[in-house]
């Protein structure tokens, strides 16, 4: 049985996260098509997601106009396994402050329960790569790449800490649903994308 991961192509770093997910398809050697999503009905076949990093305000938007945030929520409570990067993750939380504007009224997922803050680390140029480590799924040392990045400094009893940076919590997981604050799809290491792909089969075994 073939399984499919949409990338949500509305906005954003949609092109190097099919390429990324593409690559660790090839590289685990598993039957999964990736294909980029944006309509509620192509959203509505995938097996797991990955939205991408971008303006969150926009993409949350625009998924509310074209109607796909509602089918986007059921099927996310419904279990299907998310990985959220950088705006993603500011999407897939239930609160969204930002550091520079304050409290912002975008759409939100409402996954996670966790305190965010978005542009945590600065604006565009203050940018910077470091590395971080996801010890609890088995990734050592990973090159994160901060752009615009936001932070959690808080969780909900249900999310568990993946990463932190200089004190911030910068990747998270519930259940099948996993946020970065950085961009994995920016480097050559595909490990998170590996293991986002693992955990689409794993649900759908």
């Amino acid at each position: 049985m073939s399984l499919t991961v949409g990338v949500l192509s509305i906005q954003g770093d949609v092109q190097e996260n099919l390429i990324s997910a593409k690559t660790a398809v090839d590289e685990l050697g598993i039957d999964v098509q990736v294909i980029d999503v944006r309509t509620p009905e192509e959203i509505s076949q995938i097996d797991g997601l990955i939205i991408p990093g971008g303006e969150s305000t926009t993409i949350g938007q625009l998924s509310l106009v074209n109607g796909s945030l509602k089918i986007l929520k059921e099927k996310i409570q419904n279990g299907m396994p998310v990985l959220g990067i950088c705006a993603g993750m500011i999407m897939l939380s239930n609160t969204a402050d930002d550091r520079v504007v304050g409290k912002t009224d975008q759409p939100l997922l409402d996954i996670f329960d966790i305190k965010l803050e978005r542009n945590s680390f600065g604006r565009q140029k203050e940018s910077f790569e470091s590395d971080v480590s996801l010890d609890s799924i088995n990734i050592p040392k990973f090159n994160g790449v901060f752009i615009r990045a936001p932070s959690v400094s808080d969780v909900g009893s249900d999310v568990e800490v993946l990463s932190k940076f200089n004190d911030r919590i910068v990747a998270i997981k519930k259940g099948n649903v996993i946020g970065t604050a950085f961009h994995p799809e920016l480097t050559e290491d595909t490990a998170i994308h590996k293991y986002f792909i693992n955990l689409v089969n794993t649900s759908k075994n």
